[in-house]
């Protein structure tokens, strides 16, 4: 049987402390087999974000509280860790490729020093070592004379130079495991298809777990085997991409599903909408949270919270699915 690069189970967030704190993820769990790209979709706010976070400890000590049954990578449980050794497993084991480079970037270092120092902190810490693998990892993204990427410094770069860099700094310890957050937002049509393309090379090249986070389904679609839908925090669907475009089962997935444009209809109308408005985080409805937008919603759907099976890969948490 197959151990999962990620695993994660019963992740929770809250914002705040005491009686004012707000539950901004609830409960999620999920696999990522080697070699598997899953996309994690939903609305602006829904907890994408947060998620990933959550999963790499960056969030704050302060103020912030996770809580979660664990978060297991090749099979090791690295929720139990203290800050020491979690730095180590962050960039060596597990990479985030964020989602602007322009502030995740260091403006005073060049992009070869900031790769390098990412290469010597978690693999080898030979200066020699860590400059090949530097140029390896910018030339196995696209990049035809690395050497001049390695010498600029990222203000001189443009948008897609600076993502595909994000990318060779997060593949130069050829991790087990990707979360790449919105990796393509801001981008035109041709980089972005570019560095899609370039993560997908660069997967199937080194067998890496990839988590892709983003709210276009198009580009999930493209780019991914397997999606989960969030909604208000919680996972609400679980299937294969196939199965999403084709069949989506939860009414929320196939509202979504619904406001996309449709390219070649012979008759176009109005874009359709989701009725009614997304709840705030703070006063979050009981049982489930889209009941009150859901036209197919009976009593017990506010009174009582469907479950979707922890770590199932296909899944919807619905009374009533379509």
């Amino acid at each position: 049987m197959t151990v999962p690069a990620l695993r994660v189970s019963g992740l929770s967030v809250w914002i705040g402390s005491g009686v004012d704190s707000i539950r901004v993820v609830d409960g999620v769990s999920f696999d990522i087999d080697p070699g598997e790209a899953t996309g994690l979709v939903g609305e602006s706010g829904c907890g994408k974000t947060m998620t990933a976070m959550a999963i790499l400890g960056l969030l704050p000590s302060t103020g912030v509280r996770v809580s979660c049954d664990h978060i297991e990578i090749n099979g090791r449980d690295v929720s139990r860790l203290n800050t020491a050794q979690r730095r180590k497993v962050l960039g060596r084991d597990i990479a985030m490729i964020f989602q602007q480079p322009a502030t995740a970037l260091d403006p005073v270092f060049t992009m070869g020093q900031q790769i390098s120092a990412v290469y010597r902190r978690h693999a080898d810490g030979n200066q020699r070592r860590a400059h090949e693998a530097m140029l390896a990892s910018l030339e196995s993204v696209g990049f035809e004379r690395p050497e001049e990427i390695a010498q600029a410094y990222p203000h001189e770069l443009s948008g897609g130079m600076r993502q595909l860099s994000m990318i060779a700094m997060a593949m130069v310890c050829k991790p087990a495991v990707i979360i790449a957050d919105e990796p393509t937002t801001a981008l035109d049509s041709s980089t972005r298809a570019l560095i899609l393309h370039q993560l997908q090379q660069l997967q199937a090249l080194h067998g890496t777990a990839m988590l892709f986070i983003s709210h276009d389904l198009g580009v999930v679609r493209q780019s991914c085997r397997n999606v989960m839908v969030m909604y208000c925090g919680r996972l609400i669907e679980k299937t294969d991409c196939q199965n999403l475009f084709s069949h989506a089962r939860h009414p929320y997935s196939a509202g979504l599903l619904s406001c996309i444009p449709q390219l070649g209809a012979t008759r176009p109308g109005r874009i359709s909408s989701i009725p009614g408005q997304v709840p705030t985080l703070a006063d979050l409805p009981s049982g489930c949270h889209f009941a009150a937008r859901c036209n197919r919603s009976e009593p017990r759907c506010s009174e009582s919270t469907p479950v979707l099976d922890a770590q199932d890969k296909k899944g919807v948490a619905c009374f009533r699915p379509l």
